[in-house]
Formats: structure tokens, C-alpha cells, sequence
């Protein structure tokens, strides 16, 4: 009873404290919301806004919020549903959006809706969800999914590690099944087991701090037995495999 009252507990504050400081930051960025639309409106093909339907809680789909950083017609372009470094489907104003992760920022929409919270495990499409253990999908979101969270903070090189697997001539699909989603996995299920007010609040921390402080390790000091980084996971590893 008293681990169920804890949950409780921690989904109230945690959705109370969700909603009150999305909406605030609304607010507060609503003047670079209206720079970005802006500029994407007389730049590129004058698309704004990136509706995409990914799994939300309980599995529940839903539609995520991004600004448009791809031309339209992206998925019959190229890798079609992988991102790379430096990737040909991406517009000028979107390659800026992409690398400061200020395309993120209308998840604050789906945040004050209640389809995610700050903090939590990124959503994905059904065909990236299914690349997970039956024993990951089982758990993953039982929590919202969240503009960040473990697997987001540690992959944030993800699209350089994709990259240069791809410029050793091997499948970016491959590295993705052999070695990306394995440990994602692993991270959503110490996140499940351990989330709490406190560990989201360092994840938040951590995030604006890996903004500032890219190549920081910080987060493996901070967070307590965080399941370890295999070496085919760094960008000096990538090219021993």
C-alpha cells in the first residue's frame, strides 16, 4: 500500500509541477517562438510546425510537437526514416534548430496537454518502439514520455554516432538493433525502477548543463548505478566495430 501511495504521490506533484512550469515557460519563450515561426514561415518551404503521431502513456498514441526542420517531402528523401549529421533533408534555419534542440521546444504544447512531461522517456514511432525487448515495452511508458530524460541526456551524439557507423559503409539500421536500442533499453529500466522527484530533477539539471558542457560525464556521477556505457556507444568505439 505505501509503495502505491508513493506513486501516487510522485505522479501528482510530478503532472502539478509539469503543468504550472510549461506554462510559465510558455510565456517566458513565446517571443523566440514567434522569431523561429517567423523564420521558418520566409525560409526553407515555409512549413512551421511537425505533427508526428509516436506512443505516448499505456502505449496510447499520440501527436508530438516540433518545429519543421525537414523538407516536406523527407520521408521518400534519402535514409527516409533515419537522421544523420549533416543529413541532405535538412533545411538551413532547421540544421541550427536540430543542433541547439530548439526544434524540442513546442513540447511544451504536449506537456500542458498531459500526453508528456518534462522528464521521461522519449516517445517513439511504433517501428522504433517494437525494436525493444517485450520485457522494455512492457514498462516503458507506464510513465509519460518526456521532452527529456536518461535515454535523451546520454544519446545526445546520437545522430554522430549513426553517422559515422554510416561512413564505414555499414547499415545505420544495423547499429541501431546490434547496439543503440539494446542499452536504451537497459536506461529506460533504471529510469522505471528508480524515477522519483529527486532523480528527475537532476536529469532536468543535467540537461541544460550538457547544453553548456557537451562532452560532460557528468551524469554518470550523478545518477547511481546507471547500467554502463558500452565502448560501441562512444565516438572512438564506432570506429573499432
Amino acid at each position: 500500500m505505501s509503495n502505491k501511495k508513493n506513486s501516487i504521490f510522485y505522479s501528482f506533484i510530478k503532472r502539478s509541477f509539469d503543468f504550472i512550469v510549461s506554462l510559465l515557460g510558455l510565456l517566458v519563450i513565446s517571443p523566440l517562438f514567434l522569431v523561429i515561426i517567423v523564420l521558418l514561415k520566409f525560409n526553407g518551404e515555409g512549413e512551421v510546425f511537425y505533427l508526428q503521431e509516436r506512443l505516448g502513456r499505456k502505449n496510447k498514441p499520440f501527436f508530438i510537437y516540433k518545429f519543421a526542420t525537414m523538407l516536406k517531402d523527407s520521408a521518400n528523401i534519402g535514409n527516409k526514416t533515419l537522421t544523420v549529421r549533416n543529413d541532405p533533408r535538412i533545411t538551413k534555419v532547421g540544421k541550427f534548430l536540430r543542433m541547439t534542440k530548439i526544434n524540442e521546444l513546442p513540447q511544451i504544447l504536449n506537456v500542458i496537454k498531459g500526453d508528456m512531461a518534462l522528464v521521461g522517456p522519449r516517445p517513439l514511432l511504433l517501428r522504433s518502439f517494437q525494436n525493444y525487448t517485450p520485457e522494455v515495452q512492457s514498462i516503458i511508458y507506464k510513465n509519460r514520455p518526456g521532452i527529456t530524460g536518461i535515454g535523451s541526456l546520454i544519446f545526445r551524439d546520437e545522430e554522430l554516432l549513426v553517422t559515422k557507423y554510416r561512413d564505414l559503409g555499414k547499415d545505420p539500421k544495423e547499429y541501431y538493433r546490434k547496439y543503440i536500442f539494446p542499452y536504451k533499453g537497459a536506461l529506460e529500466q533504471w529510469y522505471y525502477k528508480n524515477c522519483s522527484i529527486t532523480v528527475d530533477f537532476k536529469i532536468l539539471f543535467l540537461t541544460f548543463w550538457s547544453l553548456v558542457n557537451k562532452d560532460s560525464q557528468l551524469v554518470f556521477r550523478s545518477l547511481k548505478n546507471l547500467p554502463k556505457k558500452p565502448a560501441s556507444l562512444t565516438v572512438s568505439g564506432v570506429s573499432k566495430l
